[in-house]
C-alpha cells in the first residue's frame, strides 16, 4: 500500500475543510474591535472640535420671551451674555444668578441653548398683589410677600396694603411673636383668597394683628376677614351674605361658620 487511494485522498481532504481555526476567528475579531476604536476616536475628535474650536456654534444671538413691565432690552443687559463665546461652554447658572440679582422684577427666567448660535433668556416677571405707600411711590408686593419693585403709579386693580400694627397690647404681642414680613405674608393670602368677584373691588387689605385682618372695598364697605386661615371658606361665606344683604355695609366672616353683617 504504497500510495493512498482516491477515495482516502477525498476523505483527507473533506476533514481538512472544515471550521475554519480559533485563532483566526479570534484575530478578525480583534481587527473588526481596533477599527472600531479608529471610527470612534475619529467621529470624537470631529465632534470635540465643532464644539469647542469651530466658529459654527458660537453665541451670536440672545432672545428674550415673557416680558411684560421689563423690556426685552433690560433682560440682555442684564443677563450679560458673553457673545463670541462657545455656545457648549455658556454657564447657564451664572446667567441665571445675575439676572436675577439686577432684576428682582424676575421670578424666574430660564437659560436655554438654542443651537448652532442662541442662548435664549424665557422669564416670568412677578405680579403685585399688593401695593405698599411709600414716601409719594408705591411698593409692589408679590404673591410671595416679596417686595420686588418701587414705582410711580399704582397699577390698577391692585389694592394696597396698610401696616397699622399698634406697639402695645395683643396686637404688639403679634407683631413680636410673627415679625412684619410673616404678616405681610398672611396679608397677601387673604387677597388671594378674597373672591373672584369681589377682587376687583377690593382697595385696601389692612393688618393690625395675625387675626385681625379687614378688607376695604372701592364703594365704602367694610369686611373683617380675620386671620388667613379658612380662606376659602371665608370667601363662600362673604359671597353668600352679600347676597343675602346686600345693602349692608359692614360684613363679618372671621368666623366662616357664623357670619354676619350691620348697617344699611
Amino acid at each position: 500500500m504504497a500510495g493512498s487511494t482516491t477515495a482516502e485522498r477525498g476523505e483527507r481532504k473533506r476533514e481538512s475543510s472544515g471550521p475554519p481555526p480559533v485563532r483566526a476567528v479570534r484575530r478578525r475579531r480583534l481587527r473588526l474591535m481596533i477599527a472600531s476604536v479608529i471610527v470612534l476616536l475619529f467621529l470624537g475628535s470631529g465632534t470635540f472640535w465643532l464644539l469647542y474650536g469651530s466658529d459654527l456654534v458660537r453665541v451670536e444671538r440672545v432672545s428674550v420671551t415673557g416680558t411684560d413691565v421689563l423690556t426685552p432690552d433690560q433682560v440682555r443687559e442684564a443677563a450679560d451674555v458673553p457673545l463670541g463665546e462657545q455656545l457648549v461652554s455658556v454657564d447657564t447658572g451664572a446667567i441665571e444668578g445675575r439676572t436675577a440679582e439686577a432684576l428682582p422684577r424676575i421670578d424666574t427666567v430660564e437659560v436655554l441653548r438654542s443651537w448652532p448660535d442662541e442662548i435664549a433668556l424665557r422669564v416670568t416677571e412677578r405680579t403685585a398683589v399688593l401695593l405698599v405707600h411709600q414716601g409719594g411711590k408705591f411698593v409692589e408686593v408679590d404673591d410671595e410677600g416679596v417686595r420686588f419693585a418701587t414705582v410711580e403709579k399704582a397699577p390698577k386693580g391692585v389694592p394696597a396694603l396698610e401696616m397699622d400694627l399698634s406697639r402695645s397690647g395683643s396686637a404688639a404681642a403679634s407683631l413680636r411673636r410673627f415679625g412684619e414680613d410673616r404678616l405681610v405674608r398672611e396679608a397677601v393670602r387673604v387677597a388671594g383668597a378674597v373672591p373672584e368677584s369681589l377682587a376687583p373691588e377690593t382697595r385696601t387689605v389692612k393688618v393690625r394683628s395675625y387675626d385681625d385682618i379687614s378688607l376695604e372695598l372701592t364703594d365704602g364697605r367694610t369686611v373683617d376677614w380675620g386671620s388667613s386661615e379658612r380662606g376659602a371658606r371665608k370667601a363662600r361665606a362673604l359671597t353668600a351674605l352679600m347676597k343675602a344683604e346686600p345693602d349692608a355695609r359692614h360684613f363679618d366672616v372671621s368666623v366662616p361658620s357664623a357670619p354676619a353683617s350691620s348697617g344699611s
